[in-house]
């Protein structure tokens, strides 16, 4: 059935045209409910309604069209038989239109809803919770027709816009509504300032989920210092704005010649202290959101560590699971033809994240240096895999423990014979079961996307070392129990119901929600170091800070990793030799520094040293004024 629209200009006419002549050999195949949309003025004109539409070659209805057209009609003459409205007073026309849903569009406008809109039915986009006339150049998109309101449903579904909100909405797997709700809750915790500089970051990227909690917890930890000195609150708000955002398309090909598109990205946050260093994620929920929150933390992070730094994050929606060598080296191979150009020992030097370890690194390094042309230092990393002289892989898992044992000795505890859960089964959380086997506490649990391993009697170096291997060859943790049978693999599970004391989240962000802070606390966890940036939800948080859970945010106990990339890059260091004693000496000294630094900062600020709140805000409180400091110092604001 045929939709006609007004014609403006000869372009937008002939793009119309095209469009309907597409719809022209669609099929109806069902036909459902009815609903009463109400006309607008204008919407019933004769003279737009008999305006004959050029370049359309005309052809005669089918069978089925016609017998369609004499039930609408007699529909329509039925109703106005049994509805009597008095001459003197003004009609008001509606026209009943019969719900129909072609197959083709099934795809297209499942997000789609029909609500009430001013007394009127209006057919809304759930993504952006807008109905039509906001998005299209169609002005009877959403009056009469119900074919006219899909015609504007579907230009805004082609609209860049929305496919980019959409697919935001997909990889975070939250609905717009969550972030709606996001200010509500920021208000209820914060002064009206503080409130206000997240709220302004919520009507700049409102889809950004990651983003704007990672920022929510920072001007939380932040308010008292905003509260001290105004000036900051200007400083913070040109901080939240990251100094340069690079998205760029990564096109690959397969093993079977098939080329492929993904999206690349890489977000250098800020510079003010120094060139950036930051790491890079391939995993398919990789977004932009994901890229800023990811380079704001390692901004704090490394602001926080005794390295003149800046920070940056990035990746690509490229998912390496299941890919061979040789189309995971293709791709990081185009993956540096776009990004080389930034990159540079005093510009920003990538390192390792989710889904690229030391392979991933040796690709993206060798493509630089060939595109490049000179051996410019190396990235966080790829050069000691041919000296074998670093402990760099080891550092960030290695320092979270030296970071457990400093918070305990200062409660005259030790780690020795405590339980802990371990999240996560990849390098980070592997080397965090080495580590804790050396203080003597009894690691138990380890997981992956599928579920979480248990073992009752706590994991050893044999233990690890299978462990190890079944990750090698891509296998499923269940295998463990095949060879441990008092061990047990729980689907679909987290591990944070397990009696423990210590809680070592070492997966992904958001990891450990409500529930799951519940469950610890019911447990009997004590202390909690994140391994991951961001492991727990702001729900998640409060619980904990209720239950006096002492928690080390990632950006004070992961700064291991910051620390070994830092002493790899140095000149000196490079040309030595670096005995396991002396590397593991000079990153317990940069993990208690950390922490010092944290507690002053805190304290200073009126936190109680045994606060469970102490470190997570003074962590941030610290970064904050060293960035501050550079910033002023430069004029930066």
């Amino acid at each position: 059935m045929l939709v006609s629209r007004r014609v403006v200009g000869m372009n937008s006419a002939m793009d119309d045209i095209n469009l309907l002549q597409q719809r022209h050999h669609l099929v109806v195949r069902e036909i459902g409910e009815e609903i009463d949309l109400e006309i607008g003025p204008g919407d019933d004109d004769p003279s737009f309604a008999n305006t004959p539409l050029m370049g359309v070659p005309p052809r005669e209805p089918s069978a089925e069209e016609q017998e369609e057209h004499k039930q609408l009609l007699m529909a329509a003459q039925n109703q106005n038989e049994e509805q009597e409205v008095p001459k003197t007073q003004p009609t008001k026309k509606k026209k009943k239109v019969v719900k129909r849903w072609r197959e083709e569009w099934a795809d297209t406008y499942k997000w789609a809803y029909v609500d009430v809109k001013e007394g009127t039915a209006r057919i809304f986009c759930s993504v952006c919770r807008e109905y039509g006339r906001k998005h299209r150049r169609n002005p009877y998109g959403n009056e009469g027709s119900r074919n006219m309101q899909m015609s504007a449903l579907e230009e805004h579904n082609n609209s860049l816009l929305h496919k980019e909100a959409l697919r935001l909405q997909m990889a975070s797997k939250d609905k717009i509504i969550t972030i709606a709700d996001k200010p509500i809750y920021v208000k209820a915790l914060m002064s009206k300032t503080a409130g206000s500089i997240v709220e302004a970051v919520l009507r700049r990227d409102p889809h950004e989920v990651e983003f704007i909690q990672s920022v929510q917890e920072a001007v939380h930890s932040l308010e008292r210092v905003i509260a001290k000195n105004t000036h900051y609150i200007h400083i913070l708000e040109r901080l939240l704005e990251p100094e340069r955002m690079i998205v760029f398309r990564v096109p690959w090909v397969d093993d079977r010649g098939e080329t492929h598109v993904n999206r690349g990205f890489r977000v250098q946050f800020s510079q003010v202290l120094g060139p950036c260093r930051g790491g890079l994620r391939y995993h398919p929920s990789m977004n932009l959101s994901t890229a800023k929150f990811l380079g704001f933390e390692q901004t704090l992070k490394n602001a926080l560590s005794p390295y003149k730094l800046g920070g940056a994050g990035g990746g690509s929606d490229f998912d390496p699971k299941g890919k061979s060598e040789n189309e995971i080296m293709r791709f990081c191979q185009s993956y540096m033809d776009e990004l080389y150009r930034y990159l540079g020992p005093d510009q920003d030097l990538p390192a390792e994240d989710m889904g690229v370890g030391p392979r991933e690194m040796g690709y993206l390094f060798g493509q630089y240096r060939r595109l490049a042309g000179h051996f410019q230092g190396s990235f966080t990393g790829p050069r000691i895999f041919w000296s074998g002289s670093s402990l760099r892989t080891e550092a960030t898992g290695y320092g979270l423990v030296f970071f457990a044992q400093i918070m305990l000795a200062e409660m005259n505890k030790e780690l020795k014979g405590l339980r802990c859960v371990v999240s996560g089964c990849g390098k980070i959380a592997m080397h965090v079961l080495e580590k804790l086997l050396a203080y003597g506490a009894v690691p138990i649990t380890v997981s992956d996307s599928k579920g979480y391993l248990v073992d009752e009697d706590g994991f050893d170096y044999v233990k690890i070392s299978l462990l190890r291997d079944i990750k090698a060859h891509q296998r499923s943790l269940r295998d463990y129990s095949k060879t441990y049978a008092r061990s047990k693999y729980y689907d679909e599970a987290k591990p944070w119901n397990e009696r423990c004391d210590v809680a070592f989240p070492c997966a992904a962000q958001n990891e450990i929600d409500q529930s799951d802070a519940v469950n610890l606390v019911n447990s009997g966890c004590r202390i909690l170091i994140e391994g991951s940036n961001m492991p727990c939800t702001p729900e998640a948080i409060d619980v904990l800070r209720k239950a006096n859970v002492l928690v080390a945010p990632a950006k004070a106990a992961g700064a291991g990793g910051v620390a070994a990339g830092e002493l790899e890059l140095n000149h000196e260091c490079n040309l030595m030799h670096w005995s396991p004693e002396d590397f593991e000496t000079k990153l317990q000294d940069v993990m208690k520094q950390t922490y010092q630094k944290a507690i002053k900062a805190a304290t200073d600020f009126g936190y109680q040293k045994e606060s469970p709140e102490a470190l997570v805000h003074g962590a941030t409180i610290a970064a904050f004024l060293t960035l501050a400091q550079g910033m002023t110092d430069q004029g930066c604001v």
